[in-house]
């Protein structure tokens, strides 16, 4: 899956919309002119007149986009990487009937993706679960979700081996929650630090040295000719850190997207 497979899919979507807001209207239209012939009735057509004309202007603009993005993804070249070797990541979140995280590489094409998978019941307690697949849709990590209060997010690899884990201590409504990386010992390994305003979370290590940020509002402009929404979230890792150190880092994505929202 590229980028503008993503902007051709939200497109159908709005179109589809568009479609289904017709029918109470037809249907209202219909039944006036059958049985009441009231023009009063005529003006309950009007919400859905505007919804499906609005939804068909915004399927005309994503379908553009659509268009325009595979035009400069055939004209760019691809790099070959996998989803550990990028520095940079570009979130899309996919808010749908069951929603998901997209990660994209700066060349647009798709590097992951996190979706909720079956619940668990483990010692009469529910777990909720999350797969990470790469572009292959091959689960290269789990994540599963305890507590309310006090949340849990554990990380495990493809071969089931617990990494660590992100755990959040809700606090009072004027104080922000406490977010602390831990591995799989239970040892303090980092936090995360966050504004309440707006996206702009950031992984600190044990040495308060900063290894990844999540934060929207920044994109280099080079990348908007295949990422047009200039409000894209980007992840962002630094280079030293192993694999283990990442999937962990990525439950932020759990807790922001799965839990915060």
């Amino acid at each position: 899956m590229k980028i503008y497979d993503y902007y051709r899919d939200t497109a159908k979507a709005r179109l589809n919309g568009s479609i289904a807001a017709l029918v109470p209207a037809i249907i209202i239209v219909s039944g006036n002119l059958s049985f009441f012939q009231n023009n009063e009735i005529m003006l309950g057509t009007i919400p859905f007149l505007v919804y499906s004309l609005l939804s068909f202007q915004i399927y005309l603009f994503r379908h553009n986009q659509a268009i325009l993005i595979g035009k400069n993804m055939s004209l760019s070249h691809r790099r070959v990487q996998t989803l550990f070797d990028a520095k940079h990541l570009l979130v899309v979140y996919l808010n749908v009937l069951s929603p998901k995280v997209m990660l994209f590489f700066t060349d647009g094409h798709l590097a992951g993706e996190i979706k909720k998978s079956k619940n668990r019941v483990r010692f009469l307690k529910l777990e909720r679960c999350f797969t990470l697949t790469n572009s292959q849709k091959k689960v290269i990590a789990t994540f599963k979700i305890e507590g309310r209060k006090k949340v849990k997010i554990q990380v495990f690899s493809e071969e089931n081996k617990y990494l660590g884990c992100l755990e959040r201590q809700k606090k009072l409504i004027l104080q922000k929650d406490r977010k602390e990386l831990l591995d799989s010992t239970g040892r303090y390994v980092g936090t995360i630090q966050g504004s309440s305003f707006y996206m702009d979370e950031q992984i600190y290590n044990k040495e308060d040295k900063r290894v990844g940020r999540l934060r929207r509002g920044w994109m280099p402009l080079e990348w908007e000719s295949l990422f047009p929404e200039p409000n894209t979230p980007v992840l962002s890792f630094s280079e030293g850190l192993n694999e283990e150190d990442k999937l962990v880092g990525l439950s932020l994505l759990i807790n922001e997207y799965f839990i915060e929202r």
